[in-house]
Order: structure tokens, then C-alpha cells, then sequence
């Protein structure tokens, strides 16, 4: 047993060292990153271009500053997650629970949120053009200086401060 737990964390610790280069990775690389890492977990600048991470559980986890475009993370849990300043352009994350979620200064040109939770979310600076918003909860949201233009916000739930 200590012995495949060496292992393990060898692995683990040749796939950190790699994040700083910039790694690709795709959906078997995350769920065995999600099995041996301690939580929350850490792939702050990692490209995950057009990767399926659906209905995952990256609740706290750090992808600040990654590549995510076209990224399908429909479902999935981002609650209080790290997203700022990552490239989300295209991506799908309609249904997921991202309350508490920071997405400040994030590029979600484009990007399909719809029946999104953002309750209480971070905002800030955040480009949403011509995102779909439609029926996301925004309750609590701070979108100060975001782009909303061309955004559909049908049916959008809760108040956001401005």
C-alpha cells in the first residue's frame, strides 16, 4: 500500500511540475489528477482547450489564468473556484454551480452559461459579450465593469450590483 502511494504521488508530483510548461491535458489526465491530489486542486495556467470535464467536481480549485476555450464543463461544480484572468471564450458551462465563484477579468466571449448558478460570483472586469446568460441565477453577483454587450440575459434570476 505505501508503495502504490509512492507511485502515485511521483506521478502526481510529474504532472505539477509540468503545469508550469504550460501542459495539455485532457479529461483521464483531470479525473486522475481529482483522485490522488488533496483538494482543492491546482491547474492555474494549464491548457484544457475544448476539453469534456461535464458534471466534475473542481469545487475550490485553482484554473486561474489557464486556457479553457471551448472548454465543456456543463454541470460541473466550480463552486468558490479560482477562474480569474482565464481564457473561457466558447465554453460551455450551462447548469454548473459556480456561486462564489471568481471569474474577474475572465474572456467568456461568447460562452453558454446558461441555467448557471452565479450566485455571489466575481464578476469584475469579466467579458461576457454575447455570452447566454439565459435563466442564470446572478443573485449577489458583482459584475462592476463587465462587458455584458450582446449578452442574452433572458429570464435571468436575482439582481446583480453594478
Amino acid at each position: 500500500m505505501i508503495k502504490k502511494k509512492l507511485i502515485l504521488t511521483a506521478i502526481l508530483f510529474t504532472l505539477c511540475s509540468n503545469f508550469q510548461a504550460q501542459a495539455d491535458l485532457n479529461r483521464s489526465d483531470v479525473i486522475k489528477l481529482i483522485a490522488i491530489a488533496t483538494k482543492p486542486i491546482n491547474l492555474s495556467g494549464v491548457n484544457l482547450s475544448s476539453v469534456d470535464l461535464r458534471r466534475l467536481d473542481l469545487s475550490g480549485g485553482n484554473l486561474s489564468g489557464g486556457n479553457l476555450n471551448n472548454l465543456n464543463l456543463s454541470g460541473a461544480n466550480l463552486s468558490r473556484a479560482n477562474l480569474s484572468g482565464a481564457n473561457l471564450r466558447g465554453a460551455n458551462l450551462s447548469g454548473a454551480n459556480l456561486n462564489n465563484l471568481n471569474l474577474s477579468g475572465a474572456d467568456l466571449t461568447g460562452a453558454n452559461l446558461s441555467g448557471a448558478d452565479l450566485s455571489g460570483a466575481n464578476l469584475i472586469e469579466a467579458d461576457l459579450s454575447g455570452a447566454n446568460l439565459s435563466g442564470a441565477n446572478l443573485s449577489g453577483a458583482d459584475l462592476s465593469g463587465a462587458d455584458l454587450s450582446l449578452a442574452n440575459l433572458t429570464n435571468v434570476i436575482g439582481y446583480p450590483k453594478k
